[in-house]
């Protein structure tokens, strides 16, 4: 008797059609190379550290620098794309990112790294913004939440990549040179995910708002600051200020704190991280299905006052280390999913004319205002412990992030195939303002 197959169904990948699925892989690629090779520093830095190629204020500012770079990055390359095309500037964004992170291999001294870092942080910026922007358009309004969150998970893959090669690297060359060969490893990822990019159709969302961008006489920055978008602009901004800076505290010291203030070896450490990055690889998964049901902003104000909680028992209480593993996937969870919330919440706030620098302009300059904590981090542990100072700096910028979702209009699933439908939106979040 012939049995009758079925195709196997994965949730909702298998509602997707061709050109959603290629769009999905393009932004979930950018995603991948972005954090294999931002979380190379991260990892390098205690041995950077260890060796006294630099001290611990210089890695704070590093890091910092980069994101302020990501934070201009990503509003500049939100901008072109509005004006050439999302797959474009994402396909540009692969080249700059991967050369300038082959040249950090061979710096000498902190300034040519401080440099670099800031053109390695144009680069991120462009990677998310533009690939945030391309899904939410893309996907179809029912599905949006859950499929453009996930693209964060990407995050979590490179993390996981990069932690993978670490000990690999470490285990053939000295310290002096392992960390050089980490960051030209980069380019691996990047001819890959290059290659998928080829072969993606731009957004069909874009396309058709195309005509209607062209005859816009207002720059992006005057509308986005001006009466109907002003409020909406500045809150998002701060918004993404609080979830990033909180989320930058933890991924930029969580291994120097791990190895250095706890005393985990190498081996340990890594697998520390291992289920932090887990639990980042979920928590965009959970986040945008709860978001589909629950809304934008609830759903980002309920993991704001989770990951609170959260941090304040991994980084003030005296707790096990099989406690701190438990944690250590809850804090990279709903840290996964609050990254992965912002995008498309901000591009439903924004017609398709101006998406790229709208959204853009929030998401980015609240990187670039939130890299500000890794360097505090840094100052401050000259006077405090390292823990302290890391869970006081992110708890505020938790504060700061929820305060702000308080006053933001929800359009959860807003139409963006029509542009017609668009400025109605755009109304309807100014009287929403208006109103509270």
């Amino acid at each position: 008797m012939n049995r009758i197959r079925y195709p196997m169904k994965i949730g909702w990948y298998s509602e997707l059609s061709s050109v959603e699925k290629r769009s999905w892989f393009a932004s979930l690629g950018g995603y991948v190379l972005d954090a294999f090779d931002s979380t190379i520093f991260s990892l390098s830095m205690p041995i950077l550290l260890s060796i006294g190629f630099l001290v611990k204020s210089e890695a704070g500012v590093l890091s910092s620098v980069s994101l302020i770079g990501s934070a201009l990055g990503g509003w500049s390359a939100g901008l072109l794309a509005d004006r050439f095309g999302r797959i474009k500037i994402m396909k540009l964004t692969v080249i700059w990112l991967t050369v300038f992170t082959m040249l950090t291999a061979f710096c000498n001294s902190y300034w040519e790294f401080f440099a670099l870092r800031f053109f390695q942080g144009l680069g991120y910026g462009g990677e998310m913004i533009v690939s945030g922007v391309l899904i939410s358009e893309v996907i179809r309004s029912s599905l949006r939440g859950r499929v453009a969150s996930t693209i964060q998970s990407g995050y979590a893959v490179g993390n996981a990549l990069s932690l993978a090669v670490l000990p690999v690297v470490l285990a053939y060359y000295p310290p002096e040179s392992a960390w050089r060969i980490l960051f030209t490893l980069g380019v691996i990822p990047a001819i890959i995910v290059w290659w998928i990019r080829q072969k993606t159709p731009e957004s069909s969302v874009y396309l058709g708002g195309k005509k209607d961008a062209g005859k816009a006489k207002s720059s992006t920055i005057k509308i986005i600051f001006g009466h109907s978008y002003r409020r909406i602009t500045i809150t998002a901004t701060i918004l993404s200020t609080g979830i990033f800076g909180g989320a930058y505290v933890m991924i930029t010291w969580l291994p120097t704190y791990l190895r250095l203030s706890l005393g985990l070896p190498v081996t340990s450490m890594s697998g520390y991280l291992f289920v932090n990055i887990l639990g980042s690889l979920m928590g965009p998964f959970i986040c945008g299905y709860i978001s589909d049901k629950l809304g934008r902003w609830k759903t980002i104000m309920l993991f704001l006052l989770l990951q609170t909680g959260v941090v304040s028992v991994y980084m003030f209480m005296s707790v096990n280390l099989n406690i701190t593993l438990v944690l250590g996937y809850f804090l990279g969870a709903l840290q996964g999913g609050l990254a992965s919330s912002t995008m498309p919440a901000f591009s439903e706030l924004y017609p398709t004319s101006m998406r790229g620098g709208g959204a853009g302009f929030c998401a980015s300059f609240g990187r670039g205002f939130g890299s500000l904590m890794p360097a505090a981090v840094g100052f401050l542990t000259a006077y405090i412990p390292l823990g302290i100072a890391m869970g006081s700096l992110a708890i505020a910028s938790y504060a700061i992030a929820f305060i702000a979702s308080l006053t933001l209009p929800d359009v959860t699933g807003a139409d963006l195939n029509s542009v017609s439908q668009q400025r109605p939106v755009a109304e309807k979040n100014r009287q929403q303002l208006e109103i509270k």
